[in-house]
């Protein structure tokens, strides 16, 4: 009992933990691993072996078999994939050991922690890591750290007797972390073990050696075993280790696994599940490397990373003008073979030849000729790489170290490297943190692009090896059909659909007028019938009445008929009338009347814009670019290019080029607007002819990427005051009194995996790549969110505290005709059933609730439920509102009510409805 009330207890706070830290669900799962672990073995251990068989005997299906600890006290390396937040864990932990209790006890754990840090930069960041108020701090979201969190004990005030307990006791704080780096360790360990004024004869080794429940932390773990530091740091004998690496293997020549991974979660595993960029390989098209020298070679490589650097600078300005989100200033890294090697690159790079000298000051060098530690120095350069945008190009020697956590890095240029060199996580992993903290949708934010031109063919073919860390294993199996990403399509029914297949819907027993092959194929013929009669009745209601029914039955009779001739004499004929009533009965009963009403706006819409001038020219430099460039996914295989084909249509005037794409957006108007978008097309040309050499070089960057440069002008001419919008008016057409829901498909990795929509996923941002269910009152078995607010209104309106509510869904793809803009179709979020009204429900961020776009699709859905609601009074039928929500306003003690009342809109009716 003792053991079982442990257990829940346990399993409890690593929800919490989970929830309010917003872990992803591989460092939820490390989590899990260390309280089974905990479960399972008596700490501080007194038995080894004991304790490493029971660890050994964990028999989950994700975990690796511990052969040895490795160490003189319990340690297990959780290996996680670069990217996927390690030090987050490390604050999960240290949270989940302070507040657990050990089994039949009120005692903690652990109040006593020693995080490792390899070397200076990666300490650095790790002290910034664990201080309160920093943007990345590490216990963010637990209260029982908000007012007094942990005492830190450093390299540089442990000998100010920080941390020590008196007596058992700290005044200050109740739990300690020390951070240390292994070398500075190793340079003062004679003072870490001696005496010391202000902690006494004992000093601060021996008396971290005394504390019985000392946890080690050990970050990038791989890159000190070996080292005397770390020997010595290991004789203080914790109660427990935990090492943390994405590569767990020893470095050097006689490189060896290491035998207490407990845990595993690869670079493939994160790639998949978006936690990632997606790394792909370029080369120009039909290019052969054997056709030039090394040095030629490697110049039209730098050339094209140029190229590709540039022009993922102007999809990530694009993307951030257009979602209002950071903007993200990309550089490009060159990896040298030595310091000699990288300097002649620096200089090739910053010489008046290459662009016209345009990288002249914008590039830096990080090796060991610059002197001191050749990791520790090169990182704590690039720190300033994702703030300032000054420095657009790296060159660094050999394979990238641990700690360079910047994530705008977009673009690697590996020279004279292997395949294998390439495809490690060593070089991936650098740049492959999200500058987000999430996959965006957009391919370009995504994407981390390597120049390969030498090794095109050797990477992709290296990349589909099995075992290879850009690709997740797929096993084939179980219903569905299996897609080329190894994913499987999850049919959802309707309610509808779930009845007449013979089961029962919102908890109720499964009819029996439907069981029997034969009773439901008459079902389905009679489903199938009523959807084609949505045009010919007013409203659902009509289905009920006993003349509609019969019509239905003389139809599905004609449809059956050969099928009854087959049964005659073998088994009893099915009672159609029968089947048709219960059907219809259904159908009534279970669907939300949700009339087709086709809202279209009366005219185009169309917009005039203020004279201005171009802004930021000077952050975007296009290169012109003679081939293409082809670039390949190396997880999916997908192929783009980054420029258009030479063979198109030249223009009389370089402006046109802009101007041309300019006109493929419905704003702009030529006739209008002609005289400004030749001005800013203007200002776009002097910008390139500013640093380009000749016309020729002007034409071809405007032939390549002419479409991204007027998305650039573009963007600028919709930015609030460059533009004015013509009101719009709508009209509305009935076309069908009601819709019969269909059923809708879902993508999932395994059918299995379908969560129950009352728990939250972690992190939040992850709740659109999931499918849920255990739904009451949805007409759907399952459904997915676009956010966490969306899944919170559904546990709402799903909720016995609601009883007002009915009926819910989330409109399938085409289930309304609304264009807010010609050509552009409005899909609400929600639809929901009350005995008293319909809703249509949409939750938006806050901050668009002003934006344009959203405005535009609030007042067409207004128009809509206005006309629905004139429908619904020619038959008795209930009145409909437009309610838009505001992200912020989803709280836990919110009401649908009291949602309505707030938020609800009122509804337009510009024509009368049409008969």
């Amino acid at each position: 009992m003792l053991e079982a009330m442990f257990e829940s207890r346990s399993d409890r706070l690593i929800r919490q933990i989970a929830a309010r830290m917003s872990l992803r669900p591989p460092q939820a799962r490390s989590l899990e691993v260390l309280a089974d672990v905990l479960r399972a073995i008596q700490l501080p251990a007194t038995d080894l072996a004991a304790c490493l068989h029971a660890v050994q005997a964990l028999a989950e299906s994700d975990l690796r078999k511990v052969e040895d600890f490795e160490r003189d006290f319990p340690s297990l390396c959780f290996a996680l994939a670069t990217g996927v937040g390690k030090t987050r864990l490390m604050g999960a932990f240290i949270t989940y050991l302070y507040l657990a209790r050990r089994n039949g006890s009120d005692q903690p754990f652990s109040k006593n922690f020693f995080v490792l840090a390899p070397n200076t930069t990666i300490y650095n960041k790790l002290l910034e890591d664990f201080k309160p108020g920093t943007p990345k701090y590490v216990f963010k979201g637990i209260s029982e750290f908000a007012q007094n969190p942990p005492v830190l004990v450093t390299g540089e005030n442990w000998d100010q007797g920080r941390g020590l307990r008196r007596q058992g006791e700290l005044l200050d704080a109740d739990v300690v972390i020390n951070v240390f780096n292994v070398d500075k360790i190793n340079k003062e360990v004679g003072r870490i073990r001696g005496p010391h004024d202000a902690i006494g004869e004992e000093g601060y080794y021996n008396y971290l050696a005394s504390l019985p429940d000392l946890v080690f932390l050990m970050d990038e773990a791989h890159r000190y075993r070996a080292k005397a530091g770390f020997k010595a740091i290991a004789d203080l004998k914790p109660m427990l280790g935990l090492e943390l690496t994405a590569t767990p293997k020893t470095v050097g020549a006689k490189s060896s696994d290491f035998k207490n991974v407990i845990y595993r979660y690869d670079l493939g595993d994160a790639m998949s599940d978006g936690f990632v960029k997606e790394p792909a390989v370029a080369t120009r098209k039909d290019f052969d490397p054997n056709s030039v020298n090394d040095v030629e070679l490697e110049r039209i490589k730098l050339e094209d990373g140029i190229h590709a650097h540039e022009n993922v600078k102007l999809k990530l300005r694009d993307y951030a003008e257009l979602t209002g989100r950071p903007l993200v200033h990309p550089f490009m890294l060159v990896v040298a073979q030595d310091t000699t090697h990288a300097e002649a690159i620096r200089r090739t790079i910053e010489a008046q030849g290459f662009f016209g000298g345009r990288y002249q000051g914008r590039v830096i060098r990080v090796d060991s000729a610059l002197r001191g530690e050749e990791s520790d120095e090169a990182t704590a350069r690039l720190v300033a790489l994702e703030q300032d945008g000054l420095t657009e190009i790296v060159i660094h020697v050999n394979k990238l170290k641990e700690g360079w956590d910047v994530t705008n890095l977009y673009t690697i240029v590996p020279l004279r490297a292997s395949a294998s060199d390439i495809l490690t996580e060593q070089t991936l992993g650098r740049g492959l943190r999200l500058p987000y903290g999430e996959r965006t949708g957009d391919e370009a934010v995504d994407t981390l692009t390597i120049i390969a031109h030498d090794r095109f063919d050797e990477i992709i073919q290296k990349a589909k090896e099995p075992g290879s860390i850009v690709l997740k294993s797929v096993e084939i199996g179980g219903d569905g059909e299996v897609w080329r990403d190894g994913k499987v399509e999850l049919s959802s029914p309707t309610v509808v659909e779930r009845v007449i297949a013979g089961a029962g819907a919102f908890g109720e027993q499964p009819q029996a007028v439907f069981q029997g092959e034969q009773a439901r194929t008459v079902a389905h013929v009679t489903y199938q019938v009523i959807r084609q009669m949505e045009r010919e009745l007013p409203n659902l209601d009509r289905l009920r009445a006993p003349e509609v029914q019969a019509k239905i039955a003389q139809r599905v009779e004609e449809l059956t008929r050969p099928i009854q001739g087959a049964l005659e004499g073998i088994l009893d004929k099915p009672d159609v009338a029968k089947i048709v009533g219960a059907v219809a009965t259904n159908i009534a009963d279970h669907m939300i009347e949700i009339p087709e009403i086709v809202v279209l706006p009366t005219g185009d819409v169309t917009f005039s814009f203020a004279e201005f001038d171009l802004a930021n020219l000077d952050t975007i430099a296009p290169q012109p670019l003679s081939d293409e460039i082809m670039v390949q996914n190396l997880r999916t295989g997908a192929r783009l290019t980054i420029a258009r084909n030479m063979a198109v249509v030249r223009e009389d005037r370089l402006e046109d080029y802009l101007v041309v794409h300019l006109l493929d957006y419905n704003q702009v108007d030529y006739d209008a607007n002609s005289d400004l978008l030749y001005k800013l097309a203007g200002q776009m040309v002097a910008h390139l002819r500013s640093y380009m050499s000749s016309d020729d070089d002007v034409e071809s960057v405007l032939l390549h990427q002419g479409k991204s440069l007027a998305q650039f002008i573009f963007r600028q001419m919709m930015a609030e005051g460059h533009y004015v919008e013509t009101p719009t008016k709508y009209r509305a057409r009935i076309s069908k009194g009601f819709q019969v829901l269909q059923s809708i498909n879902f993508r999932v990795g395994d059918t299995k995996e379908v969560r129950d929509f009352r728990a939250p996923v972690a992190p939040p941002s992850d709740t659109r790549r999931y499918v849920f269910g255990s739904f009451k009152r949805c007409l759907y078995e399952h459904q997915s969110f676009q956010s966490d607010e969306e899944r919170r209104f559904a546990v709402l309106i799903d909720s016995d505290h609601e009883p007002d509510v009915l009926r819910w869904v989330k409109p399938g793809s085409k289930q309304f005709q609304i264009e807010f803009r010609r050509g552009e179709r409005y899909e609400p979020d929600f639809v929901v059933e009350t005995k008293a009204e319909k809703l249509i429900v949409e939750i938006k961020a806050r901050r668009d609730l002003e934006d344009e776009t959203v405005r535009a699709k609030a007042k067409a859905a207004r128009t809509w439920v206005g006309h629905a609601s004139e429908h619904a009074k020619t038959y008795g039928g209930k009145p409909w509102r437009y309610v838009l929500i505001p992200h912020d306003a989803m709280l836990e003690n919110v009401t649908l009510a009291g949602l309505t009342a707030k938020f609800a809109q009122t509804a337009i009716v510009e024509e009368p409805v049409p008969a």
